[in-house]
């Protein structure tokens, strides 16, 4: 695998109903970190592809946004681990742009970045969302039971996406791609 595509909330921070509005709000999932690093050792690209519709609903600026990001980059290498690439979608979700989950274009955009066919990419996620948007992009499509994941597997997994490999945590997956970094 050459590029890991990661949804941010359920699959690195806590996700919240009420959304992360500031940087005190993101939690980091306990092991991220070292998943991700994991990731960066065995030499795969790691990139962050996530609807944040907190900006487009009005709840967050852009600007919040940005720091709530940071916020979890630092804590990400705090830990050792590297971010390659970082892609949000503000669309709220009435006005969806080609870029909102699930729509494929932020991960079609991180293939372009990283010049990787879809073959080489694998997207984890939490929701039928993500799942929906690996399926369209042509990339692997991994589901963590973190987050909404447990309640997304729960409710079935469509045909039309399947096949969809299950982990119940990032560092599963990242085990999974890369046994032994």
């Amino acid at each position: 695998m050459k590029v890991v595509l990661l949804d941010r909330d359920g699959v690195l921070n806590e996700d919240r109903a009420d959304y992360v509005k500031n940087p005190s709000e993101l939690v980091l999932i306990p092991g991220v970190g070292a998943a991700i690093a994991h990731l960066n050792t065995a030499g795969i690209k790691v990139a962050i592809v996530s609807n944040q519709s907190a900006v487009g609903r009005g709840i967050i600026s852009t600007s919040m946004l940005e720091q709530i990001n940071a916020h979890l980059l630092s804590e990400l290498r705090r830990a050792g681990a590297r971010i390659d690439l970082f892609l949000v979608c503000t669309d709220a979700p009435g006005q969806p742009s080609q870029r909102r989950k699930p729509s494929p274009g932020m991960l079609r955009e991180a293939l372009t970045h990283f010049r990787a066919q879809p073959s080489e990419a694998v997207m984890i996620g939490d929701q039928l969302t993500d799942l929906q948007a690996a399926k369209a992009a042509g990339v692997a499509r991994f589901l963590v039971r973190t987050g909404k994941g447990a309640k997304t597997q729960a409710a079935g997994l469509p045909a039309d996406i399947l096949p969809v490999s299950v982990y119940d945590s990032l560092m599963d997956a990242a085990l999974s791609l890369a046994p032994k970094a």
